[in-house]
């Protein structure tokens, strides 16, 4: 158990959903760290996610959007992407949990006898493991206050034991420790012009039921709530009128802080958590930030290519890579999601024509690689900015071992078919792994960079550290071959040998990567790869 008094100097805040899922729990989350963080406090956010899946890392990204890895190697949900965007502060394996990985830690404590012969239940040993994974951020990073994030829709089967567990917490640690908010959805009916707010009323009581009372709500709507309305969701669900905030729709996600501040979201959380709220927040960087993006002054088009492009989520970081960056040079990046399975050498020119720039995005599997080396030769030959990130740097390989080195057969040893140059050829770590799950070569890693390259002239300095998730690597036995035809490795794992980046000589601007610098990108500090490749794809549209 708990202590009652509160011995630890951490406050947490609990964010919830009903209604509907995807509202944006993770953006208000997200908004709410920035906003403290503003006001001088240490913030920490982390995610809860309801799925059995020990980690997203073998989800398909049609079922849940993209994976994010942190620098220690997790894979994650895409909403602790959303935490490192707005806060600029690294998450780790610390700052998300599973119910996959709850009950396999529980079950392996059975396993060796930790629970003396009791039997195992949900309450209170699931529970009990849900909140120790709660309070151990908090302890270990000694932050002011630590969000907690809770996946799911309040009322889903599956999110039972995480609200239960809340709730223990919160009467354990304290009230004035712990605050509960809760995001629901105020529906406009079109055919009536008329706001609903009975559905929020039904999620507060689903809350009340599993024994939760939230202290804010935050009311997601297309249309501006009026002051009667919120008055009457707060008598209704128990909650100060001052403590109901609406959230309505706005041009970027970036906005969203400043509409939160300017209902005082930040000074009723910091008063139910008996801290101090004095001064003013210092938003001004985030200010700036805002205008440039809404006041661009000029518009770059930059074709994405994938397979998963009917879900754009799937490449949720590299797009908002492409806002830090296009904030930057204070243009508008326009990005279109174009189908690898719709792009061969016949049509690349009449598909892709016109591009300021051509992004080859990554995955796995063979599915619509035939497409994406199009896409990589169309670009190479017609001197299009390039950038491939993971797959999309591998594909830039094997399109220039087939095209100009001439071996037709080059592949990857990802694909099953003969061939005798395997120019992208599976990790020698990797050989002997069977289980898929977290098995990549994963988290971060030191590069070298070679000066007289484009990578050299993004980053500024000799030695980098980028994120990765793959398992096949560029085969290096071929590398002086393909120095000697044009294609130079100018980014080179010091420790390994690996080859992390390569360029084309005689090309404005080709990089490809096989790091992620999409999950590195933030408001602070935009990633200065994507802010490269954007000044390259500005240059190329004057000509």
């Amino acid at each position: 158990m708990f202590e009652k008094e509160n011995n630890n100097k951490t406050k947490y805040v609990f964010v919830t959903g009903g209604v509907a899922s995807s509202l944006g729990k993770g953006i208000i989350s997200a908004s709410l760290a920035r906003l403290l963080q503003a006001r001088g406090y240490t913030v920490a956010i982390q995610k809860m996610d309801p799925y059995i899946n020990v980690d997203p890392g073998t989800l398909n990204p049609y079922e849940h959007g993209e994976c994010y890895v942190t620098e220690d190697g997790a894979e994650t949900d895409l909403d602790l992407g959303h935490y490192e965007r707005f806060t600029a502060i690294a998450t780790s394996h610390a700052n998300t949990m599973t119910t996959g990985k709850i009950y396999q830690s529980v079950i392996n404590a059975e396993r060796r006898g930790d629970f003396l012969g009791k039997t195992v239940q949900v309450i209170p040993h699931i529970t009990d493991e849900i909140k120790r994974r709660i309070m151990l951020l908090g302890k270990k990073g000694g932050y002011d206050v630590v969000i907690t994030e809770i996946g799911g829709t309040v009322g889903d089967i599956e999110s039972a034991p995480y609200i239960e567990a809340v709730r223990q917490l919160r009467y354990e640690y304290g009230f004035g420790n712990t605050l509960a908010l809760h995001l629901t959805l105020v529906p406009y009916m079109r055919a009536s012009g008329e706001l609903k707010t009975k559905p929020t009323q039904h999620s507060v009581k689903q809350l009340l039921e599993y024994g939760l009372q939230p202290d804010v709500l935050v009311l997601r709507s297309e249309e501006d709530l009026s002051p009667e309305l919120r008055r009457k969701v707060a008598l209704f669900c128990n909650v100060s009128p001052n403590a109901v905030v609406q959230s309505v729709d706005v041009p970027t996600i970036y906005e969203v802080p400043l509409m939160m501040h300017a209902q005082g979201l930040d000074k009723v959380v910091l008063e139910k958590l008996h801290l101090p709220c004095e001064g003013e927040a210092d938003l001004t960087n985030w200010i700036e930030f805002v205008e440039r993006i809404k006041n661009p002054k000029d518009t770059v088009n930059i074709a994405l290519v994938g397979k998963y492009t009917a879900l754009p989520d799937a490449y949720k970081s590299i797009s908002e890579s492409f806002i830090h960056a296009g904030a930057v040079h204070q243009v508008k990046v326009k990005v279109t999601y174009i189908n690898a399975e719709e792009i061969n050498d016949q049509n690349a020119a009449e598909v892709l024509g016109g591009w300021d720039g051509i992004l080859v995005a990554p995955g796995f599997g063979q599915r619509g690689v035939d497409g994406k080396l199009a896409a990589v030769r169309y670009a190479r030959e017609q001197k299009v900015p390039f950038m491939g990130i993971c797959l999309g740097m591998q594909c830039a390989v094997i399109e220039f071992a087939r095209n100009v080195l001439g071996y037709a057969d080059a592949c990857s040893a990802e694909w099953e078919m003969p061939s005798w140059h395997k120019v992208i050829d599976i990790m020698e770590e990797q050989k002997n792994v069977s289980e898929k799950g977290g098995t990549m070569r994963l988290g971060s890693y030191p590069c070298r960079v070679k000066r007289d390259s484009n990578l050299y002239k993004a980053y500024g300095q000799e030695v980098i550290f980028e994120r990765h998730r793959h398992r096949y690597e560029f085969n290096s036995s071929f590398l002086e071959e393909f120095e000697k035809a044009g294609m130079k490795a100018t980014g080179i794992n010091p420790e390994t040998g690996l080859v992390e980046a390569v360029e084309v000589e005689g090309h404005p601007w080709f990089v490809g990567v096989q790091f992620h610098p999409e999950y590195k990108s933030n408001v602070k500090h935009p990633h200065p790869l994507f802010v490269g490749f954007v000044a390259a794809a500005i240059e190329n549209r004057k000509k």
